[in-house]
């Protein structure tokens, strides 16, 4: 493929895979009105991505490598630590999109690259430019407001910025590549999964084999986890890490539009609170770009550098 052409496609690629995140609490809400619950939906994530997360292994001859993670336990134990980082993440996700809450994972997802700045200089000593501190300190002026006009902590957009975040930390210092420990994180999800989900079949409270609808959608779960994650792997390996920081933010807006036109409450606190966000995640696009254009300065063609809170912005996006 051409240069430009290859542009394109991972530009193409990029948009794909946060357009699929922004949208999938109307899939997740599908499955919940066919009678599923939250838990069974996360059951059928963590079961079906499994087959998808291996078929993607062998596709692009990685079994290899997947063999050498079984046989490094330090590496088994850290993608141990992030399946329930992870694990957690998505259930916090999948509850709060079926039970009325889009917007608070709207503004947990719009913390996330927020938060990696901010774990990137606790936890790896990196140092953090104006632009950064600026963006963070909006972000917590944002949540600050949220708390105020609910009168409690945003706990769902806490938790699910903490555990992505958090996962994303322990993924930067796994020596693995991301499918390959996709596939391990989604071997150790889907025990536990597939005895829920055999149980609530046996005991007459599974929707599975209620209907084929039934059956195709919650079978969606797989590639609706698995598709968006290959799309990512592929578009950052061909396109700079500061314009999927741009990128990045596509996801929770759609998800922010999703839960306005459903009719969930927002005030004009709320509003405010959102706008502070806003401008911490513009702030943080600004910067993202500066720090391109200046690496491309510095470093020769094709040999661009990202800036390291960059990199550890991708990596938890990455997930």
């Amino acid at each position: 493929m051409s240069q430009p052409g290859e542009a394109r496609a991972a530009l193409l690629a990029g948009v794909g895979c946060y357009t699929f995140w922004g949208l999938s609490p109307l899939v997740f809400q599908l499955m919940h009105s066919l009678g599923a619950s939250s838990f069974e939906i996360i059951g059928h994530r963590t079961f079906w991505s499994a087959f998808w997360a291996f078929g993607l292994v062998v596709a692009a001859g990685q079994w290899p490598e997947v063999r050498r993670i079984f046989a490094a336990p330090r590496t088994l134990a850290l993608l141990f630590l992030s399946t329930i980082l992870i694990s957690t993440n998505w259930g916090v996700y999948v509850w709060s999109v079926t039970n009325g809450h889009a917007l608070d994972t709207s503004l947990g997802y719009y913390l996330i690259p927020l938060i990696n700045m901010a774990a990137g200089a606790f936890l790896f000593r990196e140092k953090l430019g104006r632009f950064a501190l600026a963006a963070i300190g909006l972000a917590v002026v944002g949540v600050a407001l949220q708390t105020w006009a609910a009168g409690r902590l945003p706990l769902i957009s806490i938790v699910l910025a903490a555990t992505f975040g958090g996962y994303g930390v322990v993924r930067k210092l796994v020596r693995a590549e991301a499918q390959p420990g996709l596939f391990i994180e989604a071997l150790f999800m889907t025990l536990p999964g597939a005895a829920y989900l055999v149980w609530l079949q046996s005991t007459g409270q599974g929707h599975f084999l209620s209907s084929p609808a039934s059956a195709l959608v919650l079978f969606l779960a797989g590639p609706l986890t698995v598709i968006p994650l290959a799309l990512f792997a592929w578009a950052a390996r061909r396109m700079p890490l500061s314009s999927l920081g741009f990128l990045q933010f596509l996801g929770p807006t759609i998800t922010f539009v999703i839960g306005v036109t459903e009719g969930e409450a927002f005030g004009w606190a709320r509003a405010v609170s959102f706008a502070f966000i806003w401008g911490g995640a513009a702030v943080f696009g600004y910067g993202a770009w500066r720090a391109s254009r200046k690496a491309a300065q510095i470093a020769r063609p094709g040999q661009v550098e990202a800036p390291p809170e960059l990199a550890l912005g991708a990596s938890a996006s990455a997930e």
